[in-house]
């Protein structure tokens, strides 16, 4: 019997990816695209749900091997127990090595001086661009998202830094049919971001798919916050409340996981990952814009950070 084009086209085999196939596929491909093209690549991971998302890909990337990379995480010390929790046990859990730059370490020799404001975000660019330059890495994975904040829209997948590690956005290079362009100087290193084209609806969408373990404060919790500039915020020894600030208990979860100063909750009753999925499906702001401090010390607070050399 002879097969038609028609035969083919009536079976019921599915020839598009879903939306999170494609999105998966991309991510895997841009993995294997480092691993061959660059010497020293490294992911940077925190613990929070991007770097976890992130961490998970790679797994799959390369599986049944080993991922080829270490791991390094920008330590400001005023980071979430729970966070710093899962991180560990999960480098332990797939054999990982982890790089940790501490700026704490930097206060204590008088490299950095704590800002008034108490927070630590910003001051993670010079043990960041230090930890690149000690370690020759020529490509850091990071979990950036282009639907996060402006800035971060403006980046390719592989983004050129410069020698002190500064982002030009000047110097972005097109990237027609996933065609990506490694090629660097001496002393320059590239950020590839494999979530770039993903959403936050994508990520926790994927989370659920694949059945991805998070750390639990991305789920509604009762904790004791306070209120500052419009955000809920945890007591901790990084400065806050001032006295004027009381404290409540209130059920609350993170979108988003940083510096404890300056990451806000949001109040919620989601429990669990459906109830979380249908939060952000109906949210009209983005977990950056609702829930970062740091983002909103000025218009382009991010963009000026990035520039220096920051994620």
């Amino acid at each position: 019997m002879t097969t038609t084009v028609t035969d083919i086209h009536d079976t019921d085999t599915p020839f598009a990816l879903s939306h999170l196939d494609s999105l998966e596929s991309e991510a895997v491909h841009i993995f294997r695209e480092v691993a061959g093209e660059f010497e020293r690549p490294v992911i940077l991971f925190s613990g929070g749900k991007d770097s976890i998302v992130m961490l998970h890909l790679a797994l799959k990337a390369f599986a049944p091997a080993a991922v080829p990379f270490s791991l390094l995480h920008v330590d400001t010390g005023h980071n979430f127990p729970e966070v710093i929790e899962y991180r560990d046990r999960t480098v332990e859990k797939y054999g990982l090595r982890l790089r940790v730059a501490s700026v704490q370490d930097y206060i204590d020799r008088g490299v950095l001086r704590e800002r008034p404001d108490g927070t630590r975000n910003p001051l993670q660019t010079v043990p960041l661009t230090e930890a690149i330059q000690q370690h020759r890495f020529d490509a850091v994975f990071g979990g950036g998202r282009r639907d996060e904040e402006k800035a971060r829209a403006k980046e390719r997948v592989f983004s050129l830094r410069d020698e002190f590690s500064q982002w030009d956005p000047r110097r972005q290079r097109p990237e027609l049919w996933q065609l990506y362009n490694g090629r660097h100087a001496p002393g320059e290193h590239v950020r590839v971001f494999p979530l770039s084209n993903w959403t936050e609806l994508d990520v926790w969408q994927y989370i659920e798919r694949e059945g991805i373990e998070l750390p639990q404060i991305y789920f509604a919790h009762e904790r004791e916050v306070f209120s500052r500039n419009g955000m809920w915020l945890t007591a901790g020894e990084w400065g806050g409340p001032k006295d004027s600030e009381p404290v409540e208990k209130r059920l609350i979860r993170y979108r988003t996981v940083g510096d404890m100063s300056c990451t806000g909750a949001v109040d919620s009753e989601a429990t669990t990952l459906q109830a979380v999925i249908a939060e952000i499906a109906a949210s009209r702001l983005t977990e950056r814009g609702a829930t970062r401090a740091d983002d909103k010390l000025s218009e382009a607070a991010m963009e000026d950070r990035k520039r220096e050399g920051y994620f």
